[in-house]
């Protein structure tokens, strides 16, 4: 038996933007990129995981916005087009750098990862989430829910009947797409206040997440602190972010992301190529925009876009499984300590916004696919789990009142309620 488990958890969400009387709206590529750079990405992951034989286990939570979006034919056809030209412009690169060596080979990674893209998106028939359904079927992928518009649900609190509908209707919407009630629900931006589990017990769900000083400060305080969950007066239990693990991963002064190794995500060929050349794939009034093809590497802390390197994806590669090792050998490590002091298997709870992994960290899914096999394959520490079975394998816990808290700017609710 394992001394504990890890669980990483994966918050996937971006904003309704659908303009069907328009042919073109920059807002709409949040989206386009994130289905190139992140989802798909994560789909690959997870299915080179089950091809070989790893039982990996990972929590998403997939908003209600996001899902419908991905399920939307008018958005899925605008992103066949998005993607056609992307296509047609790493080839128009590939042919413009015959005799720039490192550019052209930049430019067939590029090519191989868009062709790559494309096999999954017409394999699914564009309907990613029934592609990550199919690992919720598995058990290898737990999907949870979230508020119905990403609604800040404690500055809403005094309209009650409003918390409702984000937490009913987010759960509706879930069983109409999944065929099965959600178990777990990602609080928007993790922000919790006293009372709200009522209301999620109502909806059915067992568990939310809320950053780590809404557990370490809930009443009466809880005597493992975030390496268990707590269970509120309704019975729904609560799961709080360890921070050593996210800030291996989030921090901009320590965090695995700032490697010099790894893409830099600012230097961009829509703003770097000639005007006329790039015209065609940037914004129809003429405007420059990041298409996705990007050439260089952060290099080095406090450099310029124009001192950066030619980026090279072996050598990130190696960096990503580099750090993967790190992070398994650092949990491994956490989880060793805890269990001696705890005499109990505690849970270390790692979740991160998943656009993160490949969008704004391109090779985070590398990371993700190295962590999870080397996890699997290189320690017997613990166990990759889900929320949900943690709970099933480890029904008694300690009952307290949880911290007003979110996982925003200084803990609290100040970045949403502010001078605006």
């Amino acid at each position: 038996m394992a001394n504990g488990y890890v669980a990483l958890v994966l918050h996937a969400h971006l904003p309704f933007v659908r303009h069907p009387e328009s042919d073109y709206v920059l807002e709409e590529e949040w989206l386009y990129e994130a289905i190139t750079e992140t989802y798909i990405p994560l789909l690959h992951v997870f299915e080179g995981l089950k091809r070989d034989g790893v039982d990996f286990k990972i929590t998403m939570s997939m908003t209600p916005p996001l899902v419908s979006m991905l399920r939307d034919p008018l958005l899925q056809e605008r992103y066949e087009k998005h993607l056609f030209l992307l296509e047609e412009l790493v080839e128009k690169e590939i042919e413009h750098n015959e005799h720039n060596g490192h550019i052209r080979y930049l430019a067939e990674h590029y090519r191989q990862e868009f062709s790559a893209t494309r096999k999954t998106w017409e394999r699914y028939q564009g309907d990613l989430v029934m592609a990550f359904k199919q690992f919720l079927d598995s058990n290898n992928l737990e999907i949870i829910t979230c508020g119905a518009t990403h609604g800040y649900l404690p500055l809403m609190k005094m309209y009650p009947q409003a918390v409702w509908a984000q937490i009913q209707v987010a759960c509706e919407h879930y069983e109409e797409t999944f065929g099965r009630p959600p178990k777990g629900i990602w609080l928007p931006e993790c922000a919790y206040y006293e009372g709200v589990e009522r209301m999620l017990a109502d909806a059915g769900l067992r568990y939310f997440l809320t950053d780590g000083h809404g557990i370490l400060y809930a009443r009466p305080r809880p005597r493992f602190g975030t390496y268990a969950p707590i269970y509120t007066e309704t019975g729904v239990a609560a799961f709080g972010r360890d921070h050593e693990s996210s800030q291996q991963v989030w921090s901009s002064e320590v965090g695995y992301p700032g490697a010099v190794e790894y893409r830099e995500f600012y230097k961009d060929l829509g703003w770097e190529a000639e005007y006329e050349y790039i015209k065609p794939y940037i914004m129809p009034n003429g405007q420059r925009k990041n298409i996705g093809i990007k050439y260089h590497k952060i290099t080095g802390k406090g450099l310029g876009l124009s001192d950066k390197a030619l980026y090279d994806p072996y050598w990130a590669r190696e960096k990503a499984a580099e750090h993967a090792s790190n992070f398994m050998f650092n949990r491994v490590q956490q989880v060793n300590h805890l269990h001696g002091i705890m005499q109990r298997p505690p849970i270390i709870v790692s979740p991160y916004d998943a656009e993160l992994f490949g969008h704004w960290w391109y090779e985070g899914p590398w990371f993700i696919d190295y962590l999870f096999r080397k996890s699997w394959y290189d320690q017997n520490t613990y166990d990759m789990t889900h929320l949900a079975d943690y709970l099933r394998d480890h029904p008694t816990q300690q009952v307290c009142v949880p911290s007003q808290s979110s996982w925003g700017y200084k803990g609290f609710h100040e970045y949403w309620l502010n001078q605006t």
